[in-house]
């Protein structure tokens, strides 16, 4: 993993137009974005047509193209890459279904953390219209949920993008894991 130090600043030279920084920052960002890529593939369904390498080569693009982005740091920068992995593998799954109508349920894990005695694997779809509601009933919670669940971040990598304390990002991981199970209880049962 690359320093957070270099990212950061690599990441804000970007930002001021330094197009050469974009060349030394991929390199340093890569290998992150690939096991991010890979553990979230890792909980879809088998066969997924959607590989780690070009889940990152897609959300790498997307990033790319933003214009006028002032990235703050590491964290602002993963944080955002998370909101795209979500919107990848989400348009993704509304194609897959439209074209099996309905046929081959994509999976994903609540809760990544290796505590969990065994993964609560939903239909991605589901998780995403969960999220949707959790986010119309607390922005903050559903923007923890994508940033640990699409994004891997850690406690303090969330607590970081958020601007609040770990203790914060603790009692609002447990708030959000336990609305999520609330909500989705029929699919966790399934």
């Amino acid at each position: 993993m690359a320093s957070s130090g270099d990212v950061t600043t690599l990441l804000g030279e970007w930002s001021r137009g330094n197009g050469s920084a974009l060349n030394q920052l991929l390199p340093l960002v890569y290998a992150e974005l690939r096991a991010i890529a890979a553990r979230q593939l890792r909980s879809e369904r088998v066969g997924h047509t959607l590989q780690p390498t070009a889940l990152v080569h897609e959300v790498y693009l997307r990033l790319v193209d933003q214009r006028h982005v002032n990235w703050r740091d590491r964290a602002h920068f993963f944080g955002a890459a998370a909101q795209v992995v979500r919107r990848i593998l989400i348009d993704h799954a509304r194609r897959h279904v439209a074209s099996k109508r309905g046929g081959g349920v994509q999976c994903v894990s609540i809760d990544e953390a290796k505590e969990a005695a065994a993964p609560n694997e939903i239909p991605i779809l589901a998780f995403d219209h969960a999220l949707d509601r959790l986010e119309e009933a607390d922005l903050d919670l559903a923007r923890l949920v994508e940033l640990r669940a699409f994004g891997g971040l850690t406690i303090e990598e969330a607590a970081c993008v958020l601007k609040v304390s770990t203790s914060t990002v603790e009692r609002n991981w447990r708030t959000a894991k336990a609305w999520l199970k609330r909500e989705l209880g029929s699919e966790l049962r399934s």
